[in-house]
């Protein structure tokens, strides 16, 4: 259940109310590909840095160690120990962008695993059942992910399976939660709107599949290769065709910038892989800009990553602990930066929503981009 709580123009301030818990929106969602957090992060450190959705992928969690297992241990959340919501991803991105030898049918997709080469069929019914199986509190509807720069004709032969394939997910969805032995039969559903740079494809795909009534919708194939300036193009002219009344999660974006642009265009959950990727490669961010912390300028630096910050690497360590640590390539490096990388994108978070409530979120990212932008 979705509540839509306040308006700054375009900007959403909502609360997505689930059977794991309440999700405060706009969100950051943390990445947890395979359950766990790049970087020895655990579910107690999600808790104290303020997550409120961990994210796992479906793809990855059914080709290692498998979902059936997952299943048989209670579900995902028993699993990794986490008791907030859970959103898993459909595996779609992943069957097109890292399986070898791909074959795409209308029943779905024949590829071969990147792990270790079997064979594997995964359509919309199958998706589903994985995602069943895991328990996630949000399953993500299985989608062609088209290449990006694509042909009008791919891209709208891709849309049209995508429409067909979410019929076929959402009436799977509904029949696995009816079940007596599945995980979680409060599973919400969200469909994705493809489409690429075409915006008059976007907007039909938004309009189609805003007629299923799903508990969400998801902006995906953007960030991809297109310019910034294209993508937020597309999120403009897409969201006000997607039910204002719904969640508008903008797949696998960005950064802080990205985020702070998508949400005055009406986008409430995001997901990205860049505060781990870069906190494991010393990258930090801050509200004065990104820092490398490899750097030699902090080889004897006293203060923290950022003056002021509650994260466990800012309140205990100095830039040149840690600029040490990573040079001496101890994990705990790795680890404090990725920590201080998701508070300061929680964080983030938590601001937004404060801004919009008091009706100032213009104000909120003009000075945010402009601090950031300041390195």
């Amino acid at each position: 259940m979705y509540e839509l709580i306040k308006k700054d123009g375009r900007a959403k301030r909502g609360r997505l109310t689930t059977v794991h818990g309440v999700i405060e929106t706009p969100v950051f969602m943390n990445v947890g590909t395979v359950a766990a957090i790049k970087g020895a992060v655990s579910t107690d450190d999600l808790r104290e840095i303020g997550t409120q959705v961990e994210l796992s992928n479906t793809y990855h969690l059914h080709v290692r160690t498998g979902d059936k297992l997952i299943k048989e241990f209670g579900g995902l959340h028993k699993f990794m120990n986490w008791d907030r919501p859970i959103l898993t991803d459909s595996g779609g991105f992943q069957v097109f962008s890292l399986a070898k030898l791909r074959k795409i049918k209308e029943e779905g997709v024949s590829f071969s695993s990147h792990i270790d080469g079997r064979k594997i069929f995964m359509g919309p019914e199958e998706s589903m059942q994985i995602q069943s199986n895991l328990g996630s509190t949000i399953a993500m509807a299985f989608d062609e992910c088209p290449p990006h720069p694509a042909t009008r004709e791919y891209m709208q032969n891709s849309v049209d399976r995508t429409t067909r394939w979410l019929v076929r997910c959402k009436k799977e969805m509904d029949r696995l939660n009816s079940l007596e032995d599945t995980v979680n039969p409060h599973q919400m559903l969200f469909g994705i709107n493809q489409g690429g740079t075409f915006e008059d494809i976007r907007i039909e795909h938004a309009k189609e599949i805003s007629k299923l009534n799903l508990d969400g919708y998801a902006l995906g194939g953007l960030a991809v290769g297109e310019t910034h300036d294209e993508m937020y193009h597309i999120i403009e002219e897409t969201v006000p065709y997607l039910p204002e009344d719904k969640p508008t999660y903008l797949m696998g974006v960005g950064t802080p910038v990205n985020i702070l642009e998508a949400v005055d265009r009406g986008v409430d959950f995001f997901d990205c892989v860049y505060p781990t990727r870069n906190g494991r490669h010393g990258h930090v961010y801050t509200n004065q800009g990104k820092l490398n912390m490899f750097n030699k300028k902090y080889e004897l630096d006293h203060r923290p990553i950022e003056e002021g910050c509650q994260c466990p690497a800012c309140r205990s360590y100095s830039r040149a602990y840690i600029r040490h640590l990573l040079k001496a390539k101890e994990m705990l490096g790795m680890r404090l930066c990725v920590l201080h990388n998701l508070y300061f994108y929680n964080t983030m978070m938590s601001e937004i929503r404060q801004a919009i409530e008091e009706g100032n979120y213009k104000e909120y990212k003009k000075r945010k981009i402009d601090g950031m932008m300041n390195q």
